[in-house]
This record gives C-alpha cells, sequence and structure tokens, in this order.
C-alpha cells in the first residue's frame, strides 16, 4: 500500500471513529429517565456508559494509529469472557498496590469497587486530597493507565450529619477532587465520570462516631468498556 492510500485509510478510520463517539453521545441525549428521588431527568447507566465507552475508543482511535485506530472505529471496548479476564488481572494488579494502604478491593462481577475510607482520604469537612492520600492515588493512577479500556466512576460519600444539601454539595467536591488528581496523574477526562452521593448508602451505623468515620468516603467503581455492536 502507497504512503498516500495508507494515510488516506487511516484518516477514514479516524473519522469513522470519531462519528461513533459523537452518534453515541447525541444519541444519550434522547435517553432521559426521572430520577424516583429528585423528579429530575436523568440519563440511564446502560446509554451514558455505552456513550462514554464509544468516546473513549474515538479517542484511542485519534491518538493513536494503525491497529488501535482500526479497534476503535470497530469498537474497542472487550467483549464477552475476554471483560471477565481483563478485570481479574487489573483487580490482581490494585490488590498488590494497595496492601496496607488501608483501601478495600470488592469484586462484584464484571466490576471492579475501590473503597478508601475518610481516614486517609479528606479533613472533616473538607474536600483537599490529605497528604498521605496522595501516594495511594499514585498507585490507582498507574494501574489504570496500564488497563485503559475502563471507565472510571467516582462516588463521594458524608455522613449524615449537617443538612443534605451541605453534604451532598461536598462530595461532589470530593469526587471532583479525586478525579482532578487522577487525570494529572494521566489517566484521560473522558475515562472520569464524578458523582456526589452525599449521606445516601452508608456501610454502617450513623449513630456512631465509629460508622460515621466509615460512611465518609470515597469509592471509585471500574466498568470494562464493552464493544460497541
Amino acid at each position: 500500500m502507497s504512503k498516500i492510500n495508507k494515510s488516506a485509510s487511516i484518516f477514514s478510520i479516524k473519522s469513522i471513529s470519531s462519528a461513533l463517539a459523537v452518534s453515541a453521545l447525541v444519541f444519550a441525549t434522547g435517553c432521559k429517565t426521572l430520577d424516583p428521588y429528585t423528579g429530575e431527568e436523568q440519563t440511564s447507566k446502560a446509554v451514558k456508559y455505552g456513550a462514554i465507552g464509544a468516546a473513549i475508543c474515538g479517542i484511542i482511535g485519534s491518538r493513536d494509529s494503525g491497529q488501535h485506530a482500526r479497534n476503535a472505529a470497530l469498537g474497542c471496548g472487550l467483549i464477552g469472557a475476554g471483560i471477565g479476564a481483563y478485570m481479574d488481572n487489573q483487580e490482581e494488579e490494585l490488590r498488590q498496590s494497595l496492601q496496607n494502604t488501608g483501601v478495600s478491593v470488592k469484586r462484584e462481577g464484571d466490576q471492579i469497587r475501590l473503597i478508601m475510607p475518610g481516614n486517609i482520604t479528606f479533613a472533616t469537612n473538607r474536600s483537599e486530597l490529605q497528604a498521605d492520600f496522595r501516594p495511594v492515588l499514585n498507585s490507582v493512577v498507574t494501574v489504570l493507565k496500564e488497563y485503559e479500556k475502563t471507565i472510571v466512576e467516582i462516588q463521594g460519600y458524608t455522613d449524615s450529619t449537617g443538612s443534605w444539601e451541605h453534604n451532598m454539595t461536598l462530595s461532589e467536591a470530593r469526587a471532583k477532587s479525586v478525579a482532578n488528581y487522577l487525570q494529572g496523574g494521566g489517566v484521560i477526562q473522558q475515562r472520569l465520570v464524578t458523582t456526589g452521593k452525599g449521606p445516601s448508602n452508608p456501610i454502617a451505623s450513623n449513630d456512631t462516631a465509629t460508622g460515621r468515620a466509615q460512611n465518609r468516603r470515597v469509592e471509585i467503581r471500574l466498568r470494562a468498556i464493552e464493544a460497541q455492536g
């Protein structure tokens, strides 16, 4: 194949992958449901993560050439049993990297959940990362950059002390602080999704100081990008 034809072919593939990403995002805007708690419109998770996955595939295709671009145009995600094996390997590396850090690594089907308690993440009522938390996130960054076919959802939580509005704002700010740090370490922004959960989904009782400390946490959920059909 001549250099001109090869260049044209790569350009065409990149254009297709970009179009797929845009199409998925446009489709997502039309698939709204009502949140049963707030009454606000929200995009279903299946559609939202599918759109994000398509966008990431397009970015990988535009960043690289050759086979990476072809994979992006066809859907760069994982298929079937490959998802389980991919997440198995990622889980093992996370467990090794996060030993003795206080972070819990939980496997939930084809997803990985990292639970980071408040005593290592943020000072009380603050959203700035504690100094001791940065090396922990550095370990996470290293693995996330190796396993780039995952969507990274960062969820901030608080205990039940204080108003609902304050806790929702604080939890979102904490999630964004973690996302910003991961992005600064080299994880592309398009993979990162932040959510403030406030005092919802407690993992311990808010009636005790120990329980409240456990509920003040950040969770990172890793989901595989599935191949587009």
